[in-house]
C-alpha cells in the first residue's frame, strides 16, 4: 500500500496539479477582493472539489488496489464511496477545484478553461476509460452502470 499511495502522490501533483491548479493559477490576473461572496463559494467549492478528489484517491489506493494513474489502474472495480452516487467523482472534484478559482478570482480565463477541462474529460471518460472499464470489469461494469449515472450526482444509495 506504501507504494500506492507515493505513486498516487507523485500523479497527484502532476496531473490533477497541473490540471486543477498551475494552470488555472498562470491563467487568472489578480483576486478580485470586490466580491466577497464570490470568494467564499469560490473557497468552498475549491476545498470541496479536493476533498472529493482525495477521498477518491484514498478508495483507489486501499479499495481498488491500484492508483488514479491509468498505467497503474485499479485492479478491483471501486463501486463504494463516492462512486455510489456518480460514475466519475476524481473528475467532479478537479472540475470543482478549477471552478472554485474562478468564482474566487471572478476570472472569465478560468471560467473558460474550465468549460475546456470539462470537455476533455468527457471525451477521455467516453472514448477511453468506458470502453477499457468495460473490456476489463465486463458485466460487473455494465450493471454498476445502469445504477450509478456517469456525471451527475445521485441522492439515493444504489
Amino acid at each position: 500500500m506504501f507504494w500506492r499511495l507515493i505513486k498516487t502522490l507523485v500523479f497527484t501533483l502532476v496531473m490533477p496539479g497541473t490540471v486543477g491548479l498551475y494552470v488555472p493559477q498562470a491563467l487568472k490576473h489578480t483576486a478580485n477582493k470586490n466580491w466577497p461572496p464570490f470568494e467564499w463559494v469560490g473557497m468552498g467549492l475549491f476545498f470541496c472539489g479536493a476533498a472529493i478528489y482525495f477521498w477518491c484517491a484514498w478508495d483507489f489506493v486501499s479499495k481498488g488496489l491500484g492508483t488514479p494513474a491509468p498505467i497503474d489502474a485499479p485492479r478491483v472495480l471501486v463501486v463504494k464511496g463516492l462512486y455510489r452516487f456518480t460514475r466519475n467523482p476524481m473528475y467532479v472534484g478537479v472540475l470543482s477545484v478549477i471552478l472554485g478559482q474562478a468564482l474566487y478570482y471572478v476570472s472569465l480565463e478560468v471560467t473558460i478553461y474550465a468549460c475546456a477541462v470539462l470537455a476533455a474529460f468527457y471525451l477521455f471518460v467516453v472514448f477511453y476509460e468506458e470502453p477499457t472499464l468495460r473490456r476489463l470489469f465486463g458485466a460487473q461494469y455494465d450493471d454498476y452502470c445502469r445504477k450509478v449515472p456517469r456525471w451527475f450526482l445521485r441522492s439515493s444509495r444504489t
